[in-house]
């Protein structure tokens, strides 16, 4: 009796020798192939349904997860302010959950029975893809081939052969230096030379942003949009040089979220905006280095970071900030489809009621500062915290609150004096 076997597919390398592989390892096995497209670019799914079939997949069902993608996953992360380690926008992470989520649905539709994925032993996507399978088919088997005994192939060289041997076309060679994970919100890099800390970022890994140093030195200003913490609209424009020459500005666009991300890496990536080079700890135990680039990211984070710094009252944002470290760590470990983060989202969502208004974003040579921000939620009371008239605030009685503020203190000096 057949097996169908739902297969997370990229097209990579990887994937492709897992097709056959599935085929001629597990009885009966009929592999259907899913392709998620996260927005990874036109070039890696040009073609991607034929060599699916030339690899021996009975079906490939490519599907597109661009909007949902953005609109229930980066966005909801990006409001709870969810960074890993103080610098990983969680590109990669925060793409599994969806793509696993997309394979069980085309799994479930082509009566399939197992899901399988091409992750290695080693990484945090393995964690990822089975966390959500568990959560959204458990009835279903998992296969993951890098940890099967019958797997040997453990190299790059020994999969091209593989496929040699089988007469199945890749277009992979075997001078492929970086691995790479591409979707609408960032790229990464990892291997190569880029695996030994001491060396520098190797400038041909770089691949959507420019070399800060060599970055244009006239900065271009982004106009940014929100409601309840969601972008909506932006505009460009180019601040007055001194030269005499006329600021140049776009009308604001109304855009899905998804299109203005899109959007913002072709804006910043030429400024050099949005590079990390991180050593960061995997779930699995071990650091690894990688280096992400994420320029439309990085601008929209420092806009609603900014936004939140005019609507916030200050216990609500240092709440935001505590929530967003344990979103953060949910988000990478793979835990996307749980009670805990399900509860931390409610709690970031209605901390982002208020979160409607403009900020302008300063791009120029590898940092975006925001420069401008108004909301008609916002805190910020310019009386108050000028120093003309006390009609609002009186500055006596700061005495009175400093004295209740530090009676701890008092007290614990004048006890150790007895």
């Amino acid at each position: 009796m057949p097996k169908k076997i739902a297969l997370a597919y990229s097209g990579g390398l990887d994937t492709s020798c897992i097709v056959p592989w599935l085929r001629e390892n597990i009885p009966g096995a009929e592999v259907v192939c899913v392709v998620g497209d996260v927005g990874q670019g036109s070039d890696e799914l040009a073609g991607v349904e034929k060599k699916a079939r030339d690899s021996g997949a009975a079906e490939c069902h490519v599907v597109d997860l661009r909007a949902e993608f953005v609109d229930e996953f980066v966005l909801p992360t990006m409001i709870a302010g969810a960074i890993y380690e103080g610098r990983y926008l969680l590109g990669t992470a925060m793409a599994r959950p969806v793509l696993a989520r997309g394979q069980v649905s085309i799994a479930k539709k082509t009566g399939c029975t197992a899901l399988a994925h091409g992750c290695t032993g080693k990484g945090n996507d393995q964690v990822r893809f089975e966390s959500a399978y568990a959560a959204l088919a458990p009835e279903m088997e998992i296969i993951a081939p890098w940890r099967h005994d019958r797997w040997n192939l453990s190299g790059r060289l020994a999969m091209l052969d593989y496929l040699k041997a089988r007469n199945i076309p890749t277009t992979a060679s075997a001078t492929k230096i970086y691995s790479r994970d591409r979707n609408l919100w960032h790229i990464s890099h990892e291997g190569g030379a880029i695996e030994d800390p001491w060396n520098p970022p190797p400038a041909d890994a770089w691949m959507l942003t420019a070399d800060p140093a060599a970055a244009p030195a006239s900065p271009e200003d982004v106009t940014l949009s929100f409601q309840r913490g969601r972008p909506v609209a932006l505009s460009v424009s180019t601040p007055p040089s001194g030269t005499g020459v006329p600021p140049v500005s776009t009308r604001p666009s109304s855009l899905p979220a998804w299109q203005i991300i899109e959007k913002l890496n072709s804006i910043a990536g030429p400024h050099g905006v949005g590079r990390v080079d991180l050593v960061e700890n995997r779930r699995v135990g071990m650091k690894s280095r990688g280096l992400y680039e994420t320029p439309g990211g990085t601008v929209l984070v420092e806009a609603l970071r900014a936004l939140e710094e005019l609507v916030l009252d200050r216990e609500t944002r240092h709440y935001r900030e505590h929530l967003g470290l344990t979103f953060a760590e949910l988000v990478y470990d793979g835990r996307w489809f749980t009670p805990l983060r399900q509860a931390l989202w409610a709690a970031a969502e209605k901390m982002a009621e208020p979160l409607t208004g403009e900020v302008v974003v300063r791009l120029c040579r590898g940092t975006a500062t925001a420069i401008q921000r108004k909301s008609p939620n916002s805190l910020y009371a310019e009386k108050m915290v000028s120093f003309e008239g006390e009609e609002v605030y009186s500055q006596k009685d700061a005495g009175g609150f400093i004295r209740l503020l530090s009676l701890p203190e008092r007290i614990r000096a004048m006890k150790s004096r007895t």
